[in-house]
């Protein structure tokens, strides 16, 4: 898993130029409004709402751009129809990778993301090919020297989570997908600082690349989350830590 907590350093060390370009509002927005649609406008009701809104306001996306996100998606505003998919695929050095897509035109969609893997070293498989090698569990990464491990553990534990880990320099708490909310608000009781939370892919093993193969992994998972049709993106990749700094 040690892989997913580097990428996850790397994303957090980009965000900042990612909002200038406004990829992620535009990300947040979509997520509210498909959510919205498919499950109702109520976020006490919608749990997938009620986490998409938390995270919106956790990146200082405007209120009132959040309730046009939610009209939209119940159907009192018009707006785009956007619909969900996700593809898997190989990555350089055959490192699994999975994306999750929402858009209003799959046609466009599927077009771009072959491209993107065939022009970055990898190749877009068939449907399965590697969602097997992957679960679905909440997950939060807090940086090792801002938390005594007792104290994580502590509360991390009795909040129900799965499992914490050390991954490096970081810690890794792993939990199922519907503990995930309990458990963050735990730790933010606890005034204990993390750089990522969210409900992903976790792999269940890692292939580990390094030299050219890692430096081009790194490009590919760029260019698929430069991508505006897709949402998120996983791998099972394990890439060096003198790579990751180089590279983010």
């Amino acid at each position: 898993m040690s892989g997913h907590s580097k990428w996850s350093t790397i994303k957090h060390k980009k965000g900042a130029q990612d909002a200038k370009r406004g990829k992620i509002f535009t990300r947040l927005i979509k997520e509210i409004t498909v959510a919205a649609r498919m499950g109702g406008g109520d976020p006490n009701a919608n749990p997938r709402l009620r986490s998409a809104i938390q995270t919106a306001k956790g990146e200082n996306l405007p209120k009132d751009r959040i309730e046009r996100a939610i009209k939209k998606g119940t159907g009192e505003l018009e707006g785009a129809h956007y619909e969900e998919a996700v593809y898997e695929g190989y990555g350089p050095g055959g490192a699994a990778v999975m994306v999750e897509s929402l858009t209003d035109n799959k046609n466009r969609a599927v077009a771009d993301i072959r491209h993107i893997f065939a022009k970055n070293g990898g190749n877009l498989g068939e449907n399965g090919c590697v969602a097997w090698m992957f679960d679905k569990k909440g997950y939060l990464v807090v940086e090792g020297d801002k938390v005594d491990e007792e104290t994580l553990l502590e509360v991390a534990l009795e909040a129900g989570a799965e499992d914490v880990r050390e991954d490096g320099r970081n810690f890794e708490v792993i939990c199922a997908p519907e503990d995930f909310e309990v458990v963050k608000s735990a730790i933010e009781e606890a005034a204990i600082p993390y750089i990522d939370a969210e409900v992903t892919m976790l792999p269940q093993s890692t292939t580990s690349l390094a030299g050219k193969q890692a430096e081009q992994m790194i490009r590919l998972m760029e260019a698929l989350e430069d991508c505006d049709d897709v949402q998120k993106v996983y791998t099972n990749a394990d890439i060096p830590d003198d790579v990751v700094e180089r590279m983010a």
